[in-house]
Parts: C-alpha cells; structure tokens; sequence
C-alpha cells in the first residue's frame, strides 16, 4: 500500500513540474503570460564556487514565484548552508525557489557560497527554469544558461 501511494505521489509531483516547465507550449490556453529570467555571476578559485543568481520577471503579469535548478558539472560539498529558499537535489544539483515576482522586475537575489570536491580546473554550471507556475513564457532562452567556469577567480557573467 505504502509503495502503491509513493508510486502516484511521485507520478502527480512529476506531472505538476511537467505542466510548470515554462515552455509556452504546455501552457493552458488563456494562461498568464510572463517572462522569467535568470541572470548573475560565477567565480571559482581554490574549489570555492560562488554563486550569484538573480531572478526576475520581464513580465507582463506578475507570478506567484519561479524556481530555478541550478546543475554543476562536477560534485559539490552538500554540506554547505543553502539559503533557505534553496535545497540539494543530489551533490550536483541546487533549486531555488523566488518569492513573487512583479512584472518588470528583478525580485530575487541568491548567494550561494559553495565548494567543489577538489579543485577543478573548470566547472561548468547550466541555469534553468523548473517551474513558473504554469505561465506562458514566449521567451524561454533567457531563462537557460550555459556557463563555463575557469578557476581564475574571475567573474563570469551570465
């Protein structure tokens, strides 16, 4: 009984993060239309991996929230505090959660303070939208971020 309700419960959870994925195409019709976007910085020196992540909504509707995943190339040290918007989901992986964006807005700002296992040469670090609470967003690209880190302890802006 137990493994029957965890197999729905997952399969629900995965069908709400499906229908929130931010791709205009699985939005319902006449659903809210906003633009999430991701922007920021990443350093690296010594296997420090700091994090900026700004997330705001270009609009035109206000949205209740957005979260983003953050995806590391190489294992990260979970045991590290996140801020409290934001959790492990698994070494190479960090969701933050936004509170409400207005439109035309940048809202949310997250720090991350973060260390690699070892000292890599390079990280590179992928920034996406995971969920926006099912709006329709008819630019999608800036809100994916491809960013590769060399351990110079430069800025790399995203």
């Amino acid at each position: 009984m137990r493994r029957a309700m965890l197999v729905a419960s997952t399969a629900a959870t995965a069908v709400v993060l499906s229908a929130g994925s931010g791709v205009g195409a699985d939005a319902a019709p006449g659903a809210v239309e906003a633009d999430v976007a991701h922007h920021g910085d990443v350093s690296l020196w010594g296997g420090r991996l700091a994090v900026r992540l700004h997330t705001g909504n270009h609009g035109p509707s206000d949205l209740a929230g957005a979260t983003a995943r953050l995806g590391f190339s190489v294992p990260v040290v979970p045991a590290r505090k996140l801020p409290d918007a934001c959790l492990w989901g698994g070494n190479q992986v960090i969701y933050c959660q936004s509170g409400a964006l207005r439109a035309d807005g940048r809202d949310s700002e997250f720090l991350l303070d973060l260390r690699a296992v070892g000292d890599p040469a390079e990280v590179s670090v992928d920034i996406a939208t995971v969920w926006n609470g099912g709006a329709d967003d008819h630019n999608p690209d800036n809100d994916k971020h491809h960013v590769l880190v060399p351990a110079t302890g430069d800025l790399y802006v995203y």
